[in-house]
């Protein structure tokens, strides 16, 4: 891959996506382009790269953009924040919606783990809820639908007891029991767009997303979760992410790295 080549990549991801791809992760994505490439039927990277900026074509392009996003996650990543929600936020927000569904919100959730988590927890608290999650990724919202994980996968974040209660075994791999599956819709969007479903979410997860926008579409993308949370609603971002200086919705909740409460209008007002 050539210097102008990765210059193109980079400002492809930023305006379709929002995201920035740094100098250093060159090799990195060549790396990863390598299986599209194969896959579109190309010979190499530079091959497909050519054709691409020779004559857009967007399916092409949304598979580049695709293979760069960084899919990293496991089930209850950073366990303290589960802990919170689990023992603290769930039994709370079911105590102040008798008879109401609980609505969260799993943003750039990737492959599924942690909205399958948020799943558990609520399942394990007698909530009654509705989890709607969302990724820019057609690939990887298809396997969080499909709810199929290898044992690896599997493994990383959940104990033993909390594997066979909610996942059964097929072959080699293991699937979320449809009790879970159901609890949860899987749905691409892009946060750059404007929202379908304006209705609005209690609890809103977009974790270690922030970290990886251009500065530029930072404040677009809060000012959208704010728009997406009722009044006093909880945001978790990720633990070394803070929406300062970007928006002025959000109050962090002392003692709870990563959780925001969204300020009442007339606070922000003020601000």
């Amino acid at each position: 891959m050539t210097p102008e080549d990765f210059d193109r990549l980079q400002t492809l991801l930023a305006t379709r996506a929002g995201f920035r791809l740094t100098r250093d992760r060159m090799h990195l994505a060549e790396h990863r382009l390598g299986p599209v490439a194969r896959r579109e039927g190309y010979h190499n990277v530079e091959a497909m790269l050519a054709t691409l900026w020779n004559k857009p074509i967007a399916s092409l392009g949304w598979a580049v953009i695709e293979a760069l996003l960084n899919g990293e996650t496991w089930f209850r990543r950073d366990r303290a924040v589960f802990d919170v929600f689990s023992r603290e936020l769930m039994p709370a927000l079911t105590a102040a919606r008798p008879g109401g569904k609980v609505r969260l919100w799993s943003a750039g959730v990737s492959t599924g783990q942690e909205a399958y988590s948020l799943a558990i927890a609520a399942l394990e608290n007698s909530a009654d809820v509705e989890i709607v999650a969302t990724d820019l990724s057609r690939q990887a919202i298809e396997k969080a639908h499909s709810g199929l994980y290898t044992s690896f996968e599997i493994q990383r974040g959940l104990s033993a007891r909390t594997m066979l209660r909610w996942f059964e075994q097929v072959e080699d791999h293991w699937r979320a029991r449809p009790e879970l599956r159901s609890t949860v819709r899987f749905e691409r969007a892009n946060l750059l767009d404007e929202p379908a479903d304006d209705r609005p979410f209690d609890v809103i997860f977009c974790r270690n997303l922030l970290s990886d926008l251009e500065p530029a579409h930072r404040a677009r993308v809060l000012d959208q979760l704010e728009r997406r949370l009722v009044d006093d609603g909880c945001l978790f971002l990720g633990v070394d992410e803070r929406p300062d200086g970007d928006s002025v919705a959000f109050r962090p909740v002392a003692g709870r790295k990563g959780l925001y409460v969204k300020a009442p209008s007339a606070l922000r007002r003020a601000a």
